[in-house]
């Protein structure tokens, strides 16, 4: 067992996957590693993501390397995987934060848009996952984060698909840890609350009754940034969380914790 010490949330030396980090949140959380030492490799689903990705992290001062590849195709995650093993180095640190969402109302959404919501969602760090274990099992470490979410513990008008494959990913997480612990792979879960992102934008105008809506229900009384993802990010990818596994960590102001004001 190491001795603790301030160094044990470093990540020098460490080479991080980050699923879908063109921009967003694991374009946040990537950045968040590469200024604690890592090295970045992401992927997304065609060249002009990854282009758009590959400026964003130059223009940072980061140097990444990524690749275009779809995280539901499992032939391609393992070419990948391959590749990147060959060209940087084996994988210490999987983020599955690729994901897609469809708001729909439940008795209106078809079963090909639930699948494939599912489909990137589940099935994708499902097979991401069992592409990186192999090599952290023969190096005698590695650290999976999944992004979850509050819709893994809640549900909401038109996310039925979102809420069954982030509650699917919040199990997927727990198994993951109690099948694969021993081997020194910790595996545990980032659910975000409400983030500032570019999709959220027309929400969080001054007025607008959701923006109204997220702050009353939130004891921080603000919508998160991409910023306060970084430091729960280093924390569950560094040795300082060597014994925690199989954890959800929620990022979301205090929601979940929250019964909302009273009515006046």
């Amino acid at each position: 067992m190491k001795e603790f010490t301030p160094e044990s949330f470093r990540l020098d030396g460490k080479i991080a996957l980050v699923t879908g980090a063109s921009y967003g949140i694991g374009f946040a959380i990537a950045s968040g590693f590469a200024k604690s030492g890592a090295t970045i490799v992401f992927n997304d689903i065609n060249q002009e993501l990854v282009d758009k990705g590959l400026k964003a992290y130059e223009e940072a001062g980061i140097q990444a390397h990524g690749y275009v590849c779809d995280v539901t195709d499992e032939n391609a995650v393992q070419e990948l995987v391959k590749k990147i093993e060959e060209e940087v180095g084996v994988i210490d640190i999987l983020v599955n934060n690729a994901g897609i969402i469809k708001r729909i109302p439940m008795i209106e959404m078809s079963a090909d848009d639930f699948r494939k919501v599912v489909d990137i969602d589940l099935n994708g760090p499902f097979i991401v996952s069992k592409a990186v274990i192999p090599s952290m099992i023969k190096k005698g470490h590695g650290k999976i984060i999944n992004i979850c979410s509050m819709m893994s513990e809640l549900g909401r008008e038109t996310v039925s698909a979102y809420a069954a494959a982030k509650g699917g990913l919040k199990m997927l997480t727990r198994n993951i840890a109690s099948e694969y612990g021993e081997y020194n792979i910790q595996c545990n879960g980032i659910g975000p609350g409400y983030i500032e992102t570019p999709q959220t934008a027309p929400l969080r105008t001054e007025g607008h009754p959701f923006n109204s809506f997220i702050i009353s229900k939130t004891p921080a009384a603000r919508w998160g940034t991409t910023e306060d993802l970084m430091g729960p990010a280093v924390f569950l990818a560094s040795d300082a969380s060597n014994f925690v596994n199989g954890h959800i960590l929620y990022v979301d102001g205090g929601i979940l914790a929250y019964i909302g004001k009273q009515p006046q």
